[in-house]
């Protein structure tokens, strides 16, 4: 009896959040009789695909009848709750956007890419480039002209124009508590619910913080829960399917999950989320009776279209763009291959004019064939005590440098002196001194400094004179004796006459001593593969005409492989560094740790990258309070107990919205605890998106059931005193910790006099 009560005593005052409490719905065809809905006959009126005895529930747990109706977001009082919601996030993001006025953290990366689009300079990052493409836009039509360097973090922006670019991120980042409040609100069907998810995020120090620079992560984020809001979107569409909004939602979808895997290759998550969705819905749809095989097909289809089809070529369509804006020789050309450099204008291979075969006497550059396998390398650097033997390093360098230039040497040093020099043939035996430090390309029995079964490679002797261990036998692979090595077309190995191993790039990154550059050793496995495999790419020989190379541009798609790959093995190779802060997963949930944007003592600017921990700490209870809401109701509903309709349908939208945000949570974070790579706090911020989500549909239905403890109105009491708590909780911490966000001078937090005295709540934040 209290909970009914209760239940009438919110109908007379008029809450429009309990709306579809007043009567519970009926499940014959006669519920869906409305004026602006006439009763479909036969299969067309459950072309959606659900079943008569499932209709009165949709898949987020509402009646049928709102469907049927409209949406519930499309009440006049959430439009004014919607506009509340965007003057808010709007304000918070873009209040002090231009400050600090220097570069802060990653802007060092991401504001010098959308400077080389502005140039159109080819580079090279582990992410794909439409984020980068968007920050470049963004500076170009506000009038950022390319020019800043972006070097390092600190550097002031002076006259160059930066706010554009900021703004940008800034306004994609206020879209978050945008998206979340919509997606809420179609999930539960509660104003209260949207409007604590919109809470916790607009007030969220780290959304804001994150939100307000030049970086990939508010892009990236705006993709995802537009993909998120889409798909919800389609869902509600299931009524009317293949209808124009129908379509829209569907390719809306689809356009977001390109975008999100446009910007990173955590867009993967999203993608893996909807599709999971999708099956679901699917397999609901081939248990519709009512529906035949060719219906079923069309669903079918359409969603391959929309989801798979679409998404694959506006992805590709990115890349095309990419390829077409970036034509350019830049930073990024010794990354890949010889072929894809052929196509970049001042590269020195773009319309190459050179020896076509190389010669006794030639300066070369040689590059492995290893996608990011780098060009063969030396420095007057030693190897440290304890790695193999203490001589001169060889390494492979992903960059042009004037350290990857060797001479080619006869092994007896018996080179024509004039007149046409011989030319290197399959089966020679030649030397290769390196040209700045003049010691020979050597290997003998020591270990490799990474790869413990090949064998050490370094640079050995003196002004050209070494050892036996210096000769080289040139194999053309596929060859035979006697076969002239052609400048970028051939493909060499280099057998080390001593030892019988050939000289391999293994892939590996060497600690700080190698300067991080790639391991080069001599492999006793003598299998032919693209890591032992390298052509020769820059040939120098004043005494050999030069031709024009007809060098075989790649193909689209080859080139489009090609710089997956490189990015795949760019990420792999982001291992963490030596005295390099490395965030650990469990770190973020607890807000253990944060990171500087700006600023490190007193005297300077400081922005510090940390989540309102008491929002965040809220997250974390409420996902364990979710867990135990849903087992209880799963118990209650198993066991057949009256619970009411109100009652069951809190059930419905815990499991079934709930659950969605929880499979999105787990998606987005658990798959870093299996990562090798090196990872970042930011990391976290896609997952906390469906936490907060989580969290304001799990509070929300845990103060609507203050009746199963109080009679009215003590109940409405205990809900509204609840809400006000979580609000002012919200706007207090957020008072507490904006300086974090909105930057700080002064003292240290743990001086006296500092804006952030006493917050220091956690020793491992750094403020």
């Amino acid at each position: 009896m209290a909970k009914e009560e209760c239940i009438t005593q919110r109908n007379k005052t008029g809450d429009p959040s309990t709306l579809r409490n007043r009567k519970t719905f009926p499940t014959s065809e006669k519920t869906l009789r409305t004026p602006s809905t006439p009763v479909l006959k036969d299969k067309n009126r459950h072309t959606a695909g659900l079943k008569p005895e499932d209709d009165t529930q949709s898949s987020n747990g509402t009646s049928a009848q709102l469907s049927a109706r409209g949406s519930f977001s499309d009440e006049p009082q959430n439009k004014v709750f919607l506009m509340l919601v965007v003057g808010l996030s709007l304000s918070t993001r873009l209040y002090k956007i231009t400050e600090p006025p220097h570069v802060c953290w990653d802007e060092t990366h991401f504001g010098k890419m959308g400077s080389y689009y502005i140039n159109r300079t080819f580079f090279f990052d582990v992410h794909p480039p439409l984020g980068k493409m968007l920050i470049g836009l963004a500076g170009y039509m506000t009038g950022y002209d390319g020019t800043f360097p972006f070097i390092k973090p600190g550097d002031k922006y002076e006259h160059h124009n930066y706010w554009g670019m900021r703004g940008f991120c800034a306004v994609l980042g206020s879209f978050l508590p945008v998206f979340a409040y919509l997606i809420v609100l179609e999930l539960s069907q509660s104003h209260t619910a949207a409007l604590i998810t919109a809470t916790l995020l607009i007030f969220d120090t780290g959304c804001v913080t994150i939100s307000q620079y030049i970086l990939l992560d508010p892009i990236l984020m705006f993709f995802i829960m537009a993909a998120v809001l889409s798909m919800v979107k389609f869902s509600r569409q299931r009524y009317r399917p293949f209808t124009a909004s129908w379509w829209l939602w569907l390719v809306l979808t689809g356009v977001n999950l390109a975008g999100a895997m446009g910007v990173k290759f955590v867009g993967l998550f999203v993608i893996l989320l909807v599709g999971l969705n999708t099956v679901w819905d699917l397999w609901r749809l081939l248990g519709d009776l009512s529906l035949s095989l060719v219906d079923i097909a069309k669903h079918f289809l359409a969603r391959v279209v929309g989801l798979i089809l679409l998404p694959v070529f506006l992805y590709v369509t990115v890349f095309a763009i990419h390829f077409v804006v970036l034509n350019k020789s830049g930073p990024g050309d010794g990354f890949f291959s010889s072929a894809f450099q052929s196509r970049l204008i001042g590269n020195n291979l773009h319309n190459a004019s050179m020896p076509e075969y190389l010669a006794y006497g030639s300066t070369i550059t040689v590059k492995n064939l290893r996608i990011a396998g780098g060009y063969l390398h030396s420095h007057w650097h030693l190897y440290p005590e304890g790695v193999g033997a203490r001589q001169q390093q060889v390494t492979a360098y992903l960059h042009k440098d004037y350290n990857n230039l060797w001479l080619v040497h006869r092994q007896n040093n018996n080179e024509s002196q004039s007149g046409t020099p011989d030319l290197v043939r399959h089966g020679d035996v030649i030397r290769l001194e390196h040209k700045e430090t003049t010691r020979n390309l050597h290997s003998h029995l020591h270990e490799a400094p990474m790869t413990k079964k090949h064998f050490q490679v370094t640079g050995y002797g003196t002004n050209g004179t070494g050892d036996a261990n210096d000769l080289w036998q040139v194999e053309v692979c596929g060859g035979q004796k006697g076969d002239l090595v052609k400048v970028l077309r051939s493909k060499v190995r280099f057998l080390h006459r001593a030892t019988g191993c050939v000289l391999y790039s293994s892939g590996k990154t060497l600690p700080k001593w190698g300067w991080e550059q790639v391991e080069v050793t001599c492999s006793p496995y003598l299998k032919e593969t693209p890591s032992s495999q390298w052509n020769i790419e820059d040939h120098i020989n004043p005494k050999l005409p030069n031709i024009s190379l007809s060098v075989l541009k790649p193909h689209f798609l080859e080139i489009l492989l090609e710089s997956h790959i490189v990015m795949i093995r760019g990420n792999s190779g982001l291992k963490p560094k030596d005295n390099e802060m490395n965030s650990k997963p469990w770190h973020w949930p607890i807000n253990y740790q944060g990171l500087r944007f700006s600023g490190v003592n007193e005297t300077e600017y400081r922005v510090y990258l940390l989540g309102n921990p008491v929002l965040w700490w809220m997250n974390l209870a409420s996902l364990g309070l979710y867990l135990i809401m849903v087992a209880v109701a799963s118990v209650a509903l198993q066991r057949g107990f009256s619970l009411g309709q109100k009652r069951i349908e809190h059930s419905h939208v815990l499991m079934r919205g709930g659950g969605l945000l929880l499979l999105g949570w787990l998606l987005h974070y658990a798959p870093f605890y299996t990562m090798g790579r090196v990872l970042y706090y930011h990391h976290y911020f896609p997952a906390m998106l469906f936490s907060s989500m989580l969290t304001g549909i799990t509070l929300d239905i845990l103060l609507k059931s203050a009746d199963l403890l109080l009679r009215p109105p003590y109940c409405d009491w205990l809900e509204r005193a609840g809400q006000m708590v979580l609000l002012l909780t919200a706007l207090y911490s957020f008072y507490l910790f904006h300086p974090l966000s909105y930057g700080m001078t002064g003292p240290l937090a743990h001086e006296p006099g500092s804006a952030m005295a006493g917050l220091k709540w956690m020793d491992s934040w750094e403020f």
